[in-house]
């Protein structure tokens, strides 16, 4: 008999409870034991309560195999203090992104986004791509270092240390914001060293290394020189570099060339959103968070409020990074069921979401899905 699983269980806002919805479907019917635990995350917790990330989720996050996340909504940072219950409003709260939040708490330093292209799906950009993403997940500008007023103490410190920074140094606090991006030795290293590891496992041929040393040249020249001593302990996976500005420009004119690509926070987010569109949009983009003791699993995509209740986004996303959960929980046959059943449902083409130019519902993709596994099961 097999392990019973505790998950996690945040749907988040909009949308994100509705694609749950569907990738609940298929878990139930890839008869995965486990118990899947509410947590509350999102909008509605910081407009009620000033905390987009409850400490009860924290608590629940602490005990738990794996979790699935749905999606949240985030707005400017003066918006969301608006939208506080009158209570709470001139309480000098600051909202952060609670995803965010959670790679940092539980230091989820692997974001994992793989973007395949699956036959026959009408938005392939091109038949044949296969790359994987390796975001670092808890540095460089999301790092969550910003001032848009800016103290009198950092502005001095700067105009003493960095000459590049003169032209600044008369502005008046509130007439210019600083956002601190932070790469560590030991961020780029693991991150880098997680994405050569997934390519000696899986037999990829190649890791490019996304960057922008030229102009960044202290932090990404950090990450950068890292890339190139791991890959020394790499001798038969190539590795190559490329700028971020012409990584876009390549993948999109040669994305076959493209197999595993590692890039810090801000580059991977872009790169892998980019990927993600190769392959049919974000309604096909999973994506994995991924820490030594947990891993939280999700679509890449946002809250979309205009669709939210309608049942009309494409779940495929979601029920994806449920299958990436499962391999993560070496749960890897029922994991291969979900992709073979996704791969058939697009191939055959006759369920669609309106993305793909058809008019199905997010469960009934999630039941097209869910019967092709029982059919491959038998």
């Amino acid at each position: 008999m097999g392990k019973k699983y505790k998950i996690a269980w945040l749907p988040g806002d909009g949308v994100g409870v509705e694609v749950m919805e569907a990738a609940k479907i298929v878990l139930d019917r890839v008869g995965l034991d486990a118990e899947y635990p509410h947590g509350d995350i999102g909008w509605e917790f910081w407009c009620k309560e000033g905390d987009s990330f409850p400490q009860r989720t924290i608590d629940l996050l602490n005990n738990v195999d794996a979790a699935m996340f749905g999606a949240i909504t985030s707005k400017p940072v003066k918006d969301a203090e608006k939208e506080l219950v009158p209570a709470l409003q001139g309480k000098g709260l600051v909202y952060r992104s609670p995803i965010v939040r959670m790679r940092q708490l539980f230091d989820l330093f692997t974001c994992l986004r793989p973007c395949k292209a699956y036959p026959k799906n009408p938005l392939n950009y091109k038949e044949g791509i296969d790359i994987v993403v390796f975001r670092e997940n808890t540095e460089d500008l999301y790092a969550g270092v910003e001032f848009n007023t800016v103290p009198g103490k950092l502005r001095d410190l700067l105009a003493e240390l960095a000459p590049a920074f003169k032209p600044f140094k008369d502005l008046k606090s509130d007439e210019y914001a600083i956002s601190c991006k932070i790469n560590t030795r030991k961020g780029s290293e693991r991150i880098v060293r997680a994405a050569f590891e997934f390519a000696r496992k899986f037999g990829r041929r190649k890791v490019t290394v996304v960057h922008k040393a030229n102009v960044v040249r202290a932090t990404d020249g950090l990450f950068f020189e890292i890339a190139k001593t791991v890959a020394g302990d790499y001798p038969e996976i190539k590795m190559d570099d490329a700028n971020i500005d012409a990584m876009t420009m390549w993948l999109l004119k040669n994305p076959l060339n493209y197999d595993v690509l590692v890039a810090p926070n801000l580059y991977g987010d872009i790169i892998s959103d980019l990927s993600a569109q190769m392959v049919g949009g974000l309604g096909f983009g999973c994506s994995a968070n991924i820490g030594t003791k947990l891993g939280v699993f999700e679509p890449s995509h946002g809250s979309a409020p205009k669709y939210a209740g309608q049942y009309k986004v494409n779940p495929i996303a979601t029920i994806l990074a449920a299958k990436m959960m499962l391999d993560w929980l070496g749960e890897t046959a029922k994991g291969r069921l979900i992709e073979d059943a996704v791969a058939e449902v697009i191939a055959e083409g006759k369920v669609r979401t309106y993305d793909m130019g058809g008019s199905a519902t997010t469960i009934e993709m999630a039941k097209a899905i869910a019967d092709k596994c029982a059919v491959t099961a038998k």
